[in-house]
């Protein structure tokens, strides 16, 4: 054979494989999960049960990376970088999605542009919490005081630029008082704090207040989901309570880099709405404080977009930026 005919029998055998490759179901080997969390928190614990469920649904592995740091934007900058074909996929979450590129100065992605969105998973709502000798029993109480006391009630958050951070930041802008932020080294101190005396209030994760609440080393005022928590349900909404359009959430959710093909998106939404509907999955969501969310891309897409809004105006307004 002569070094002409060579060359033309290895193209067409490069190029037979290639059409091959291409012709192979998706997906044809295991998937991996960006996480851009640590790893054995309750984020972290939903990623790893929404990757066993689509692996019971696509009989394919599926590898969790976690990739933490700099307020989620490390592993989500990666993931919006990786190549759209369906085999990096990122479970994100308030931070890394929505709160993070609103208060950073260089996050490196747009959440909206830089990610095809597959489905919201789960959402969670928080619960403003104080200390349980202040002053105030309800929401109206504690605004009233404020007002009063000017700058000297103090609101925790497990740092700056985190969601508890921006929710305050919120209350702050909604009510027109003036609290103080204190930024802790995470939700445990900051919580000690509170119960201890030395800072009055915060808006965290109900997973983490609720039992200091039933164990009275916390007083819940109000919570700021659209309805009220089942498991303190005397409780008020911030809405009822007499804050108007006061919700705000923390969630979790699947995406891909942007330009995965819509058919790829499509079959893992559709494997994946069915799996997070089982009586199984649907447990251990209870038993992680979080309320599924069943949706479409469609749904989650524009879900994103407006809690991108309303973040980026929240930090904006409240001149938030962390250099990175």
């Amino acid at each position: 054979m002569n070094k002409l005919a060579t060359v033309v029998v290895a193209a067409g055998m490069a190029a037979l494989v290639a059409v091959t490759a291409q012709a192979q179901p998706y997906p044809s080997k295991p998937i991996k999960f960006l996480v851009p969390f640590a790893a054995g928190g309750p984020a972290d614990t939903m990623a790893r049960l929404t990757a066993r469920t689509l692996e019971q649904g696509l009989n394919q592995a599926i590898v969790i990376d976690n990739r933490p740091g700099a307020g989620g934007i490390i592993g989500a900058r990666a993931a919006a970088q990786a190549d759209p074909d369906g085999y990096t996929l990122m479970y994100g979450n308030t931070a890394s999605l929505v709160v993070g590129p609103a208060v950073y100065t260089n996050p490196g992605y747009d959440p909206v542009k830089a990610f095809a969105p597959i489905a919201l998973v789960a959402v969670t709502f928080n619960v403003l919490a104080v200390n349980p000798t202040f002053p105030a029993n309800n929401v109206k109480e504690l605004i009233a005081y404020a007002r009063k006391n000017p700058g000297k009630v103090n609101f925790a958050s497990p740092g700056h630029g985190t969601p508890p951070h921006m929710v305050g930041e919120m209350f702050k802008q909604r009510t027109g008082i003036d609290i103080v932020h204190i930024p802790y080294k995470g939700t445990a101190a900051a919580l000690t704090d509170i119960m201890g005396g030395q800072v009055e209030m915060t808006f965290e994760n109900p997973s983490v207040v609720i039992p200091l609440v039933q164990a009275g080393k916390l007083k819940a005022l109000g919570v700021t989901g659209e309805s009220r928590n089942p498991t303190i349900p005397d409780v008020p909404t911030m809405i009822e309570a007499g804050v108007p359009d006061f919700v705000s959430m923390s969630f979790t959710g699947l995406v891909a880099p942007a330009g995965t093909p819509p058919a790829i998106i499509k079959q893992l939404a559709d494997v994946l709405g069915p799996g997070l509907a089982s009586a199984e999955v649907r447990s251990m969501m209870d038993k992680l404080g979080v309320i599924p969310m069943p949706g479409t891309p469609a749904d989650f897409g524009a879900f994103l977009a407006r809690e991108s809004t309303k973040w980026q105006t929240v930090a904006k307004t409240a001149g938030i930026k962390i250099s990175n």
